[in-house]
């Protein structure tokens, strides 16, 4: 059996099989190429009436572990589920589950589908925008060569330098160095005409305001890239599907998009789209494929689910629809708290591709509600049923928010769920409850040098601080394994806090030290943000005295 026929009868299957029933009463037929029938997007949770409350009236499948659902009014953040997959794209996986097919000849078929969706050269389904980042560096390194597919993470003789301008280091940049590329981090044309050399294997850029201007944007590096023959790869993950692409447009060989974010695909998927040779060297060191990516598998199912949500992006979602409807919810959030008189709210509409949905900006008179943005998450997080905003649940942003102001983002959310949030916000900003305030002075002077162990979840490491405290405020420098840091916190009677950043090179290290302290001991439980929790104790450093 041909390939054609092979993906034929599982694109048929999503339609024949996966929704036997609707769609013999409808006469529906999807043959290979074709519209995603509109009544099954139009099943989604987001286009039906008020299904929340009768929903979360059932026994979660989350119940019998101990964990709670919750409300995502954050966005597209993975920590708390990123988005709703489409009901389109869960029975197209289904359907793809229930025949086999050889996986090379099914991406073959899906690569050239995505070229006719996206006006790309060529497309590959990934396990994730960060995984497309990963097999389209390991592509731009060694080719579809198998020698050097299985070298890798060895570039002896390899191209072993990746360029990015300061604008684009994130904590994403691991998915390159995963590789043992060494990041070469520009900030100007002539910084970046400098380092571009016979060791550049590939230019990264991040997607958004400074890639679209400014003095290192997408077409000022492409221009300086292409002569020399080094290809541009575009993160633009949480970014809209354009179509034609504009990132290509301007010059850009390969750009990586997530699955799990607006075009609602299966949550562990991703797309890259661009140049022909590059992205089937990108899927040649992905697996089924030995080597490096072997790890970072797609399966049949995902790859299906991918391909729909495409079709279903391009083909058939009603965009500007989905932004009138949610901004009549962020409408009935403002609503319902304008009798608040301290309260003030404004519809924020989003600028750029990236996470393009309203938000709305709750904000209040903190005079009359003593709260802060932090205290409200905390309390939306720790209630029933629970609601994500901001960085509750989560490790951003850090430290957290001090004004006294919210964001609620709707577009994950679905009909109902925004009655449920303008009750809780309501009941919050109506009848503030008492948050004590830390003003008792500290007991002891934590000035001075520190000897600090940390114990994470299987290893020990040694830090040490640095104080200098003035009352209740204490600041000075975290000296890390990886990075030193500044450091600034309270001690109010033997209570201490102590928090500290690092954010630079694409690294994302934040710490919350909690705990007591004496003259010569403090001793407590640590956050590592995303990277968990320990216990954390500290002894006081001392110097011999020198006999006179």
């Amino acid at each position: 059996m041909g390939t054609a026929n092979r993906l034929g009868r599982i694109l048929d299957a999503c339609t024949n099989r996966a929704t036997r029933r609707q769609l013999l009463q409808g006469g529906a037929v999807m043959a290979f190429g074709s519209m995603v029938p509109a009544r099954l997007l139009g099943s989604s949770a987001q286009g039906t009436g008020n299904t929340a409350r009768a929903q979360r009236s059932a026994k979660s499948i989350y119940d019998r572990l101990g964990v709670k659902a919750l409300i995502n009014a954050r966005g597209t953040v993975t920590i708390v589920g990123a988005s709703r997959t489409l009901p389109v794209v869960k029975q197209a996986m289904e359907a793809a589950a229930r025949e086999y097919v050889q996986i090379d000849e099914l991406m073959e078929g899906v690569g050239r589908r995505l070229a006719e969706l996206t006006g790309a050269e060529w497309g590959i389904v990934t396990s994730g925008a960060s995984a497309a980042l990963t097999v389209a560096a390991a592509g731009c390194i060694a080719g579809g060569d198998p020698d050097r597919m299985v070298q890798l993470p060895d570039l002896t003789g390899l191209k072993d330098e990746v360029i990015m301008p300061r604008y684009s280091r994130t904590a994403y940049d691991h998915a390159v160095k995963v590789l043992g590329a060494k990041v070469i981090e520009v900030d100007s044309r002539e910084e970046l005409d400098a380092a571009l050399g016979p060791r550049t294997a590939l230019v990264m850029v991040l997607a958004g305001r400074s890639s679209q201007e400014g003095p290192l944007s997408l077409s000022v590096i492409s221009s300086s890239a292409r002569p020399r023959r080094v290809p541009v790869l575009v993160d633009a993950a949480a970014d809209e599907l354009v179509v034609p692409n504009p990132y290509l447009a301007e010059g850009a060989d390969l750009v990586a998009y997530s699955g799990g974010k607006c075009l609602r695909g299966p949550q562990c998927a991703g797309l890259l789209l661009g140049r022909k040779d590059l992205t089937q060297a990108a899927w040649m060191n992905s697996a089924p494929h030995h080597g490096l990516g072997r790890g970072l598998k797609v399966g049949r199912e995902e790859i299906m689910g991918m391909l729909t949500a495409v079709e279903a992006w391009v083909l058939q979602r009603d965009h500007a629809a989905e932004q009138r409807l949610w901004r009549s919810w962020l409408e009935h959030i403002a609503q319902t708290l304008r009798p608040i008189s301290a309260v003030t709210t404004d519809i924020v509409e989003p600028q750029g591709l990236s996470n393009r949905t309203p938000s709305l900006r709750v904000a209040w008179d903190i005079t009359k509600i003593p709260l802060t943005g932090f205290d409200v998450e905390n309390l939306l997080w720790d209630g029933e049923p629970r609601i994500a905003i901001g960085g509750a649940g989560s490790f951003l942003p850090f430290p957290p928010p001090a004004e006294p102001e919210i964001r609620i983002t709707p577009y994950q959310l679905e009909a109902g769920e925004e009655r449920v949030i303008a009750g809780a916000v309501h009941a919050i900003l109506s009848r503030p409850p008492k948050i004590e305030r830390r003003t008792d002075p500290p007991l002891v002077d934590l000035t001075g040098q520190w000897d600090v162990e940390i114990t994470y979840v299987a290893s020990t490491a040694r830090h040490s601080f640095a104080i200098e405290q003035k009352g209740s405020e204490i600041a000075g420098t975290h000296y890390g394994a990886f990075a030193d840091r500044n450091l600034a916190g309270t001690l109010h009677g033997n209570d201490v806090l102590v928090r500290s950043s690092y954010t630079q090179q694409g690294v994302r290290l934040n710490f919350t030290f909690t705990g007591t302290a004496s003259a010569g001991t403090m001793q407590g439980r640590v956050s590592a943000g995303e990277y968990g929790t320990g216990e954390w104790k500290a002894q006081r450093r001392t110097y011999p005295q020198r006999r006179g």
